[in-house]
């Protein structure tokens, strides 16, 4: 589906945007990802990104485009940067929006692309459409051949739930982390 395909992946150190990647790779695309800063531009290219761009702003990502499908989860300034870095009849697939939920668009720059369609991931809204069994198996099948890696920065108990969740909230780890319900020691 992806096969020479160019994608453009924002947040890419987020937990998700990190398995997108990988995602990405494994399907043959070419795959663009950003970066806040150069400290993490590693971290993302490890993931399979062939191209990081540093920074908030997405203007230099013009020059690896158009993309052929956009996978975006900061909102704000950069889901409306991205939607002009389409190729016409193509999807941008919004995930969230850790910078900023509010856009401001100006219509007529989309005019000259036509077509592009803008969908909102909700999770709770695809399980209704389609069971997660397949794709959960799928998934679960790529972590055992080692083709997906499940990035797990942070482990602590579920006693701990709030400060970790501060400490994702305020970006101080990239990647997933678990809690334990119980004791690691019994």
């Amino acid at each position: 589906m992806l096969l020479h395909k160019r994608v453009l992946i924002t947040g890419s150190t987020g937990g998700v945007s990190l398995f997108v990647h990988q995602l990405a790779r494994l399907s043959g695309a070419y795959v663009v990802g950003t970066a806040r800063n150069a400290r993490l531009e590693a971290i993302v290219r490890e993931a399979g990104a062939d191209e990081v761009i540093v920074g908030d702003d997405l203007e230099p990502a013009r020059a690896y485009g158009p993309y052929d499908l956009v996978i975006e989860s900061l909102g704000g300034n950069a889901l409306k940067s991205a939607l002009s870095l389409l190729v016409p009849g193509v999807t941008c697939v919004t995930l969230g929006w850790s910078a900023s939920p509010d856009v401001t668009l100006d219509i007529r720059n989309f005019m000259p692309i036509g077509g592009v369609t803008l969908y909102k991931l909700v999770m709770l809204a695809e399980l209704d459409r389609r069971a997660a069994s397949e794709d959960l198996a799928w998934l679960a099948q790529l972590v055992a051949d080692q083709q997906l890696r499940t990035p797990i920065e942070v482990e602590a108990s579920w006693h701990d739930i709030g400060e970790v969740a501060q400490r994702l909230q305020q970006r101080q780890f990239t990647g997933k982390a678990v809690l334990h319900l119980m004791s690691k020691s019994i």
